[in-house]
């Protein structure tokens, strides 16, 4: 049996034993130690006591005023877009002709507003002032977006409802520091066509393993792209100049609908969700590993997870147990946040997110 696989079969038995928040490893726990990250790190040695409860307060209260029900795929995207790209600095926040949030794989990008309004508020109360970093506001505030709205926290009419499907919560260790460099050049995020082999060596790269791959991969439960991210599936697949032989026919069919094939320079490019099934409600759910099982992933990376041993039984543990999937995410997201993190004396403390302090 595989290392990845005994630590899934470890994580599930756990699971049974301890609640959801404190389900962490000790290989995680001992690295986030090391980098002196710290579970209420704000409420035990800062000032700002309850930044945690600003923070989740924000976010709902964005989510009741906006009614954005893609607020959390949005936060989802823009945390692994900084955290890969040398760290959860924060970098991706940073304005700039060539800052990271301009490179071409971070088109799209969104979530900045809500990032924002939780700095003002926090910035704007004195005993909070210079105190949270933008790298922590944007991994809570992600958390609390992705557990409140992908299914535990639904709007009906004019109220809002909880529900007990949808994103775990999950412990996210604070004391992150700022970056004070965001460069384009720097963007190595790979494309969404690689082979399995491909992912799994650029997330080994960055201190994750298969488990994390095909777990953080769930993400694509909700959300959306575009067209010209699987043009090669449907159109080109490897340079064939046919589509991917991987995709169900009639799943093909339907694609090609949605994303005509773009002949001219400035043709619309469409958005379709990563996840037909959660479409507009973009709820968090195990129905992206099914369709990856019937051939019907819509992102060709997504697809890949069936080629690989290790991934195509994680596959099939997700498709087959939801609160598996659930509280492998809360896991495996607690230890994309701690990729290259800076704590102590390094980086700084913005007063704007936008822009490093003068």
């Amino acid at each position: 049996m595989s290392r990845e696989r005994c630590i899934l079969l470890s994580l599930l038995a756990l699971a049974a034993l301890v609640p959801i928040m404190v389900t962490v490893t000790v290989e995680a726990a001992d690295v986030m130690a090391r980098r002196n990250l710290r579970w209420h790190y704000y409420r035990l040695n800062t000032t700002c006591k309850y930044a945690e409860v600003y923070v989740r307060s924000q976010v709902e209260l964005y989510m009741k005023q906006q009614n954005d029900t893609t607020i959390a795929p949005k936060l989802l995207r823009l945390l692994y877009s900084d955290c890969f790209v040398n760290g959860c600095d924060g970098s991706i926040l940073l304005d700039g002709l060539n800052s990271e949030k301009t490179a071409p794989q971070n088109r799209g990008l969104g979530g900045f507003a809500l990032i924002d309004k939780i700095k003002t508020v926090l910035e704007s109360r004195k005993e909070c002032k210079g105190v949270v970093s933008c790298a922590d506001i944007l991994n809570l505030a992600t958390r609390d977006a992705v557990h409140l709205y992908s299914g535990n926290l639904t709007f009906s009419g004019k109220i809002w409802m909880n529900q007990q499907a949808g994103a775990p919560s999950y412990p996210v260790l604070t004391g992150r520091r700022d970056g004070f460099e965001s460069k384009a050049a720097s963007v190595d995020l790979p494309s969404p066509s690689i082979s399995w082999e491909a992912a799994l060596a650029y997330f080994e790269s960055k201190g994750l393993d298969v488990l994390d791959l095909t777990t953080l991969l769930g993400a694509h439960s909700t959300g959306r792209t575009h067209c010209s991210f699987i043009e090669d599936r449907l159109y080109n697949f490897n340079g064939t100049n046919k589509p991917d032989p991987s995709m169900n026919t009639s799943f093909l069919a339907e694609m090609r609908k949605k994303c005509p094939k773009r002949t001219k320079k400035g043709q619309d490019d469409p958005l379709v969700y990563l996840n037909p099934e959660s479409g507009s409600s973009h709820l968090f759910t195990n129905s992206y590993y099914s369709r990856i099982l019937s051939h019907t992933a819509v992102l060709g990376v997504d697809q890949q997870l069936l080629f690989g041993n290790d991934t195509e039984q994680i596959t099939e543990e997700f498709a087959n147990n939801f609160e598996d999937f659930r509280r492998s995410f809360a896991l495996a997201m607690s230890r994309m946040g701690n990729i290259q993190v800076l704590t102590g004396s390094q980086g700084e403390i913005r007063a704007n997110c936008h822009v490093r302090n003068s």
